[in-house]
């Protein structure tokens, strides 16, 4: 990632912890009846107490600030267990908290593996855990805090669409497109399968493979690069088997990258994947079916709106989706239709904390941002006054 794209997201970070920063003297109560002479009810928000909190790599800062600032604002202490790929960020993090005065015991990063999670998950004294990452392991998460019946709250994996339509300012929509690329493509909300008007189909193509062709590789700190490595050996392994396979079984065709690209020492050590682009792509393939995290994008031609919403919707995700259009009746309309948690039109930034981020069907439960994400870490209470 470039060090401009560390930039933004390193302010984007502090506006999450801003935000709730700004709640923790807000949480209020609710009258919920005094009906009856002499008897008054009203409702107060509670911690919970023990947060237990699990993350995943790709946005390490970030994740922490999207959960940590809310439970601490709702009155809960926090145990975090960092991804093993990523421990140095939380602990950084968390020395951070302890020069803002954070007291100790407040703040807790815990660094391990999967033993660690299963810990945390297991622990009858941790009374919530937040968890962002991939269905396999919250599925896990969720079998092992079923005998303690305890609550989740999951941000989990997308394999969110573009929609083009006719009227569509093609060049605008293809920067929107490829921003996604500025983590490599590993993001939950990355737009991987881009849905266009058979009318502009051929002119976003050729915008598209143009902008692909144009992105720079190799040092993340380099103002010139536009976009870094994934995460590791085996991802770059899997992306290209992918990338090969799905050619060599003729399920899409390749038009665009690919490949790992030849770079100069000590980059030509470097987990790099070119941006691959895929059309003719079988509705069945494992580049429109599943999440790949990486930098692999397939596009396909629609003739009709209702064939977009429905192609859009045929996923076990819903995370994100984002539709280009002029027509603001049309963007209200499929915005409307369409099943995920969030929906941006003509832009794919997602920039306000004070809005909840949160998925449908297998792209998680609950929410972060915004009182939303607060109420995540507070439980009611109804107390009666007689």
């Amino acid at each position: 990632m470039p060090a401009r794209s560390f930039a933004a997201r390193h302010r984007f970070a502090v506006d999450w912890i801003r935000t709730y920063q700004g709640w923790a003297d807000k949480i209020g109560g609710d009258v919920t009846a005094s009906l009856d002479a002499g008897r008054f009810e009203y409702t107060r928000f509670e911690a919970y107490g023990v947060i237990g909190i699990v993350l995943t790599w790709n946005s390490a800062l970030l994740s922490l600030t999207m959960k940590i600032p809310a439970a601490l604002a709702a009155g809960n202490t926090v145990v975090v267990k960092p991804s093993e790929i990523t421990p140095y960020t939380p602990l950084l993090f968390a020395q951070a908290c302890v020069e803002a005065g954070i007291p100790a015991g407040v703040v807790n990063i815990v660094p391990g593996a999967v033993e660690a999670g299963e810990t945390l998950v297991a622990h009858p004294d941790v009374e919530k855990i937040s968890f962002t990452g991939g269905l396999r392991a919250a599925s896990a998460m969720m079998r092992t805090g079923a005998p303690l019946v305890k609550p989740f709250c999951f941000e989990l994996g997308g394999k969110s669409s573009h929609l083009v339509f006719s009227d569509a300012d093609v060049r605008l929509a293809t920067k929107v497109v490829c921003a996604g690329l500025s983590n490599a493509g590993q993001s939950c909300t990355f737009g991987s399968r881009i849905y266009v008007h058979e009318s502009v189909y051929a002119s976003f193509r050729a915008a598209l493979v143009e902008h692909a062709n144009g992105i720079v590789l190799g040092d993340p700190f380099d103002e010139r690069t536009t976009m870094g490595p994934v995460v590791s050996a085996v991802a770059r392994d899997r992306l290209v088997a992918l990338i090969n396979q799905s050619t060599s079984r003729k399920e899409a065709k390749l038009i665009s990258g690919g490949k790992v690209p030849a770079l100069s020492h000590p980059f030509s050590e470097g987990f790099f994947v070119e941006p691959a682009v895929f059309e003719d792509v079988d509705s069945n393939s494992a580049l429109i079916r599943e999440e790949i995290f990486g930098p692999v994008m397939s596009i396909v031609p629609f003739a009709d709106e209702a064939n977009a919403v429905a192609a859009a919707n045929d996923t076990e995700f819903g995370l994100s989706n984002y539709v280009h259009t002029a027509d603001l009746r049309r963007a209200i309309r499929v915005t409307a239709q369409l099943k995920s948690g969030t929906v941006y039109v003509n832009d794919a930034s997602r920039t306000n904390p004070g809005a909840p981020f949160g998925g449908y069907r297998r792209s998680g439960i609950g929410y972060e941002g915004g009182r939303a994400g607060l109420d995540e870490f507070l439980r009611r209470k109804t107390v009666g006054l007689v």
